[in-house]
């Protein structure tokens, strides 16, 4: 069996609609007032930590935070750099498809490996769920950079 079947099997079902149930109530809390697309993120962290976050926009829309990059930055900050990520559920409240953009696939690259489970809702709002390493393979990460720029604590 491979790791990600592995990793995917450690999770329970109850562990999974938990997540999912978090991520739609950080979407509540979503500041969203241009797009109106409210997105919501649930970090399992490998130590059993959950943190969430959501979308805020921003009015020149580049400077928009998605709700996985939120939901990153609070866990560092709550928990250090050295998080690791098990799984990550993302929803909205537009009952929409929304999987994380490639930005925050990179994004969770860098604290989750091939393995960490993604769940997110397809079309018509159906759960589904895939691995970090199918929707970002071949991904770039740390260990890619030289010796001395390598991530540090």
């Amino acid at each position: 069996m491979s790791q990600a079947a592995l990793q995917s099997a450690d999770l329970t079902i109850t562990e999974r609609e938990n997540l999912r149930v978090l991520a739609t109530t950080a979407a509540e809390r979503s500041y969203s007032p241009y797009s109106h697309f409210r997105v919501g993120a649930a970090l399992l962290l490998t130590d059993g930590s959950i943190v969430t976050g959501c979308n805020v926009e921003n009015c020149s829309y580049r400077l928009t935070s998605c709700a996985e990059q939120g939901a990153i930055a609070r866990a560092v900050a709550e928990h250090g750099p050295k998080i690791r990520l098990r799984a990550v559920a993302v929803a909205n409240l537009n009952n929409a498809a929304s999987m994380p953009c490639g930005a925050c696939r990179q994004t969770l690259t860098e604290f989750g490996d091939d393995a960490t489970i993604i769940l997110y809702p397809g079309e018509n709002g159906a759960p589904k769920e895939t691995t970090l390493g199918e929707l970002l393979p071949h991904a770039f990460r740390p260990e890619h950079l030289e010796p001395h720029h390598s991530r540090t604590s």
